[in-house]
C-alpha cells in the first residue's frame, strides 16, 4: 500500500504509454481526450489508488449540488451551507444535476474542472467512478439527506426519518384518530419508506387497522398531496387524519380538503414533515415534523471542509434529531369519527 500512495502521475502516464500532458489532462476533467483513452487512464490511476497531492492554497468555493431546486426546501440547505462556507472565508457554487439518486454522469467532468475545497450533494448516492474520481484527485465530498442507504465509507448527513414518521402519526392517534392515512413521497426513496415504517409502528402500537389505500407514495410536492388527498377524501370511510410526508404534500391535501368542503383542523388534521418557513404562514399554521434542513448543511459544510484539510473524522456518518411541531392543523377528530 505505502508503494502505492508514493507512485507519481509520470510512473502512471509512463506505465499507460501516454505523455504526462495527456494524463494531466484527464486528471483535471479536461474533455480533449478520446472516451476510450481516458476510461483507460481512469483505470490506471483507479488501479494505484492514485490521489492528488494536497495544495497549499485551498480552493476558494464549495459547491452545492441539487437535482432540483425547489425554493423553499432548497433555501433552507444553501443558507446553511453558506453560513459556514462564509465564517471560513469560501464562496459557495451551485449546480443543477442529474436525478433524485445521482448527478449527471457529465457533471463530474465539470467539477475536476473546477476544483472546489469541496462538494455538498444533495442525492442518495454518487456512482463508484464518480467517487473514485473525486477521491483520485482529491476532492473531498459529503451527501445531506441521503435518500437512500449510502454506503458506509461514504461521508453523510440525515435525519431521523422513521422517528418523524412516529412522532407525526402518534400525535395524531393520541388526539383520538383511529382513520389515518399517509402520504409520503417517492417509493424508491429509503427516507420516504422510513416515514412510512415509522407510520405504521405507531399504527402497530396503538392496535389500528391500517388499510393499503391509506398509504400513498407521492413525489413531495403540492400536487401530488392534493390529488392523493382528493382520492382518500372521496373514500366511504375517509380518513380523519392525514399524514403527509413534506409539507409541500400537506399544503396539497389541505387544499384538497378546502375544496371538498371540508374544514381544517375541524373536519380534518393534517400533519406535514420539513417545517419549511412556510409552514409557518400556512391558513391554519401547519403542526409538522421539524426536519433540521438548515443544520444538516452547516454539518455537511463542515465535515467536507474538515475532510478537506486532511482531518481525523471519527463518524461519515450523521442523523440528526427530528421533533414534531404543534400548530393549528391538527385536532381531535369530529364526534362519531
Amino acid at each position: 500500500m505505502a508503494e502505492k500512495q508514493r507512485i507519481t502521475l509520470a510512473a502512471i502516464a509512463a506505465e499507460a504509454g501516454v505523455s504526462l500532458a495527456t494524463m494531466s489532462k484527464v486528471l483535471n476533467g479536461r474533455t480533449d481526450v478520446a472516451p476510450a483513452t481516458r476510461a483507460r487512464l481512469e483505470e490506471h490511476l483507479a488501479r494505484h489508488g492514485y490521489t492528488r497531492r494536497k495544495v497549499s492554497q485551498r480552493s476558494e468555493f464549495v459547491e452545492l449540488v441539487f437535482h432540483e431546486l425547489e425554493s423553499s426546501w432548497s433555501m433552507e440547505v444553501i443558507e446553511g451551507v453558506e453560513d459556514v462556507a462564509h465564517a471560513a472565508g469560501l464562496s459557495v457554487v451551485l449546480t443543477v444535476s442529474g436525478d433524485r439518486h445521482s448527478p449527471d454522469p457529465h457533471w463530474i467532468d465539470g467539477v475536476l474542472r473546477r476544483r472546489p475545497a469541496g462538494v455538498v450533494l444533495v442525492f442518495s448516492e454518487i456512482s463508484g467512478p464518480q467517487r473514485e474520481k473525486l477521491h483520485s484527485r482529491g476532492v473531498p465530498f459529503v451527501i445531506v439527506d441521503p435518500a437512500g442507504d449510502p454506503s458506509p465509507d461514504v461521508p453523510s448527513v440525515g435525519s431521523a426519518n422513521w422517528t418523524g414518521g412516529l412522532m407525526a402519526t402518534r400525535h395524531l392517534i393520541e388526539l383520538g384518530h383511529k382513520r389515518i392515512a399517509a402520504i409520503t413521497g417517492p417509493e424508491d426513496m429509503m427516507c420516504s419508506l422510513a416515514r412510512i415504517d415509522g407510520y405504521r409502528s405507531a399504527m402497530n402500537a396503538a392496535g389500528l387497522d391500517i388499510h393499503p389505500e391509506w398509504i400513498r407514495f407521492g413525489d413531495f410536492h403540492p400536487g401530488g398531496g392534493e390529488r392523493h388527498a382528493r382520492e382518500l377524501l372521496a373514500m366511504p370511510d375517509a380518513p380523519t387524519a392525514i399524514f403527509a410526508g413534506s409539507d409541500l404534500q400537506a399544503l396539497g391535501a389541505i387544499a384538497a380538503a378546502t375544496d371538498a368542503g371540508l374544514r381544517v383542523p375541524d373536519d380534518l388534521s393534517v400533519v406535514g414533515y420539513d417545517d419549511i418557513a412556510l409552514a409557518r404562514w400556512m391558513s391554519p399554521q401547519l403542526t409538522t415534523i421539524h426536519q433540521p434542513l438548515r443544520r444538516m448543511g452547516e454539518e455537511a459544510t463542515r465535515l467536507v471542509l474538515r475532510l478537506s484539510e486532511g482531518a481525523s473524522v471519527e463518524t461519515l456518518r450523521m442523523d440528526l434529531a427530528t421533533h414534531l411541531v404543534v400548530r393549528g392543523s391538527t385536532a381531535a377528530p369530529p364526534a362519531g369519527r
